[in-house]
């Protein structure tokens, strides 16, 4: 692992809103909050967090509440919290003023996945991650995602914008071991350029191949279990990590097993309901579970209690 200041556990925040589908700013306040006290940081507008389904509008609500609760939470405790926003979107000018705001409101670090609409090349790829970065006041770190943007950055590509200054990093949530180890080798022995794995159910494993952070939306449930993880890898004691990898991999079944991944969010908010952290509540073009489905849910909580 490298000394990026890059690093940590850095949980993929849910997107809390009410019933009419307005952002819950007490409940971000919750959260954020909750994620504090367990030493984690927040990347909101995520895939966990709806980010493409975000207005622009609440975009710079949600990130202005969360700057605001977090630097309210670290006038005491000496833990730093990074707040990590998220950008989406197939507009290019957009996203520039939208990652602009973000800046100025106090977001640490702009995380963005690829437009999604036309089929990229890698050279497309290159140029649009390089303008960007170019074209943006704040650092900027890579998220690669196939899962929702049927597309995957080539190593090779990744290996060339980690050259830019104002690329910082990059978040994979892509499910290939090879490709891990490669990414985690292009930051290795340098300060200035993180890997942060975002397939949870490999959180330890990436960290003892030298990642320097994990983004697991289970983290919003159990934030305090992944930091005992990301604290036993780096001591180097693995059993411990290992442990929590396996609890953890079975938390997260409660509400990923036999659901999509838009099903999969709100079955989270579920869990999250009973620690009174938001309610289930979501933005279309997703929606709540049945009653039936949710109290099966519950009934699993209670039941791994």
């Amino acid at each position: 692992m490298n000394n990026s200041k890059y690093r940590g556990v850095v949980v993929p925040m849910v997107t809390p809103v009410t019933q009419g589908g307005q952002l819950d700013v007490a409940a971000v306040e919750r959260i954020v909050t909750f994620f504090a006290a367990a030493g984690v940081s927040p990347l909101l507008m995520g895939t966990t967090g709806e980010g493409n389904s975000v207005s622009q509008t609440d975009g710079q609500l949600m990130v202005e509440t969360a700057v605001k609760a977090r630097n309210a939470y670290m006038e005491s405790p000496t833990t730093q919290q990074l707040i990590y926003a998220g950008l989406t979107g197939n507009c290019f000018s957009e996203q520039v003023r939208q990652a602009e705001v973000y800046t100025a409101l106090g977001a640490d670090v702009i995380v963005a996945t690829l437009p999604t609409y036309y089929a990229l090349t890698e050279e497309q790829m290159y140029e649009y991650y390089k303008t960007l970065a170019d074209c943006i006041t704040g650092p900027l770190m890579l998220y690669n995602i196939l899962a929702t943007t049927h597309m995957s950055i080539p190593v090779d590509v990744i290996r060339r914008l980690a050259e830019h200054p104002n690329i910082v990093g990059l978040k994979d949530s892509e499910r290939d071991l090879e490709r891990m180890a490669q990414c985690v080798e292009i930051a290795k022995g340098r300060d200035d350029f993180a890997y942060f794995c975002g397939w949870a159910a490999q959180s330890a494993h990436s960290l003892e191949l030298g990642g320097n952070g994990i983004v697991p939306s289970t983290g919003n449930y159990v934030p305090e279990m992944f930091s005992q993880l990301f604290d036993a890898a780096v001591a180097g004691n693995m059993d411990e990590a290992n442990r929590l990898q396996d609890e953890t991999n079975e938390i997260a079944k409660i509400y990923q097993k036999d659901r999509t991944l838009g099903q999969s969010l709100t079955a989270l908010k579920v869990m999250m309901q009973t620690k009174d952290l938001c309610e289930p509540w979501m933005l279309m073009p997703l929606c709540r579970l049945s009653d039936a489905e949710e109290s099966e849910i519950l009934l699993k909580i209670k039941n791994m209690k």
